[in-house]
């Protein structure tokens, strides 16, 4: 049975076949990538930088077609 609110509890990154990577050398932290990933797959680290959470990211591309600075890289997901 679903409860209402558990979304966050499902896995819906299976069915992804690229993921992005971040280089974190050109990410000057933004914050765009976050803002425009449709699953909150897009995720701040303490030190400012931005991270993907794989759980969740279905590997749309979103993120790295708004990076300003080309900082995210779609690559094949061989997991």
């Amino acid at each position: 049975m679903t409860e209402p609110g558990s979304a966050s509890q499902y896995q819906t990154g299976t069915w992804r076949t690229e993921k992005p990577i971040i280089d974190l050398g050109k990410c000057n932290k933004c914050g765009l990538c976050y803002l425009f990933c449709p699953d909150v797959a897009i995720e701040q680290n303490n030190d400012g930088y931005f991270k993907v959470n794989l759980f969740y990211c279905k590997g749309c591309g979103i993120c790295a077609t708004e990076c300003p600075k080309r900082a995210i890289t779609m690559v094949e997901d061989k997991e």
